[in-house]
């Protein structure tokens, strides 16, 4: 079993504003998170997100001591919770003797005091890949399994602005209770390219994105910094994006494509955006 971690510091904007493209794509992308039979996992400064990737193949894989050593307890989820989107082939997640099956787009939630996880993929042939999130938590909940059916389906935007969509609330107050972390699933319809428009912000929570479903000569241009200072990125299939909170989260692919967001920090109010008008945008 391989595990790679790595660290993201936090960046002001007034540092970002002055990065070239090689700079952004450093310190705000993560380029890879699913490499056949590794765990993949980043810790991140922005409310102490850890975002990583689990793909078994053959062999198991266990949350072993170098998460725990990269968050500073003796285990990963001792004061932690965790919430994770299964992308690949159908798989399976015990957690502390419980087994928890999980077909293609079924979530999962671990609540804090997890002590032993381990990921397989069913079929090594069609290995699952695992896509997690986990941060800071401040109470023991129930762990439990959120189907792909279990998420609230929310229809939104439309095709002639070419942002018609389905998004999908798996880690949600009206779903199960977590502490901070939220949770959910977007794929645009065909013919729709923009995960979000007008842009928003929310400086109360940091956002961090998985694209994927992308086609290997298609990409999605994540749009990031302040209103009067937008960045781009160049993001390809099932690589992941970190937005601090002075950033605007939108961005548009050549084609239609899905993303997992998920959120952390002060509150868990889906709707706490701030719109920005189109027109200031620069």
């Amino acid at each position: 079993m391989s595990t790679t971690v790595g660290t993201r510091h936090a960046i002001h904007y007034t540092q970002s504003e002055r990065m070239t493209g090689a700079e952004l794509r450093d310190n705000f992308m993560i380029g890879t998170l699913f490499a056949a039979g590794t765990l993949q996992a980043v810790y991140t400064h922005y409310d102490r997100m850890l975002v990583a990737g689990a793909m078994p193949a053959g062999a198991p894989l266990s949350v072993g001591g170098e998460l725990a050593n990269l968050v500073g307890t003796d285990y990963l989820l001792e004061r932690r919770e965790l919430g994770l989107i299964n992308i690949g082939g159908a798989g399976r997640v015990i957690a502390d003797g419980t087994t928890y099956d999980l077909q293609p787009m079924d979530g999962l939630y671990l609540g804090q005091g997890t002590k032993d996880v381990t990921f397989e993929s069913l079929d090594a042939a069609a290995p699952s890949k695992f896509y997690i999130n986990s941060a800071p938590a401040h109470a023991s909940l129930p762990s439990r399994i959120v189907s792909h059916a279990d998420a609230i389906e929310n229809n939104l935007g439309d095709g002639a602005t070419s942002n018609k969509r389905k998004l999908y609330q798996y880690l949600h107050p009206k779903v199960l209770p977590t502490c901070q972390l939220l949770m959910g699933l977007t794929r645009l319809e065909t013919g729709s390219v923009w995960n979000t428009m007008p842009a928003h912000l929310h400086d109360r929570r940091m956002e961090a994105y998985l694209y994927f479903e992308i086609p290997e000569n298609a990409f999605v241009v994540h749009l990031m910094g302040r209103p009067e200072a937008t960045g781009h990125l160049i993001v390809r299939n099932e690589q992941a994006v970190l937005s601090p909170p002075w950033s605007i989260h939108c961005g548009a692919g050549t084609g239609a494509y899905a993303f997992i967001w998920s959120m952390a920090g002060d509150n868990q109010s889906f709707t706490d955006m701030d719109m920005v008008d189109m027109k200031t945008l620069f």
